[in-house]
C-alpha cells in the first residue's frame, strides 16, 4: 500500500508523534494553517468518511475523544475540528484524518 499515513502506522516512516495507542496516533501537521496543527489518524487505513462502516463508530468517538482530551492538555481555550472528505474538499491524502486547529 502507496499511503503515508499507513507506512507512519507501520513505523516503516519515523515520526514524533503528540500521541499514540493501539487504534490513534496523533502529530504535528508538516504545513501548519494555526499556532496548533495537528493530525488526527485512525491507525486503521480507511479512505474516508464516505468509507466509514457501522464498525468504525466507536473508532470515530475515540477520535474526537482523543481531540478533547488533547485540547485540554494544551490548554485550549478554543479549537477547530476539521474533517475534509474528498479532493474537492481539500482532502489530499487517502485516508481518513480529522485536523484539531486552535
Amino acid at each position: 500500500m502507496d499511503c503515508i499515513f499507513c507506512k507512519i502506522a507501520n513505523k516503516e516512516i519515523p515520526k514524533d508523534f503528540v500521541y499514540e495507542d493501539e487504534k490513534i496516533m496523533v502529530f504535528e501537521d508538516i504545513n501548519p494553517k494555526a499556532p496548533v496543527h495537528l493530525l488526527i489518524i485512525p491507525k486503521k487505513h480507511i479512505p474516508s468518511v464516505d468509507h466509514l462502516g457501522v464498525e468504525d463508530k466507536t473508532l470515530m468517538g475515540e477520535i474526537i475523544l482523543t481531540a478533547q482530551k488533547l485540547a485540554k492538555e494544551k490548554n485550549l481555550k478554543g479549537y477547530k475540528l476539521i474533517i475534509n472528505v474528498g479532493r474537492e474538499a481539500g482532502q489530499l491524502i487517502d485516508h481518513l484524518h480529522m485536523h484539531l486547529l486552535a
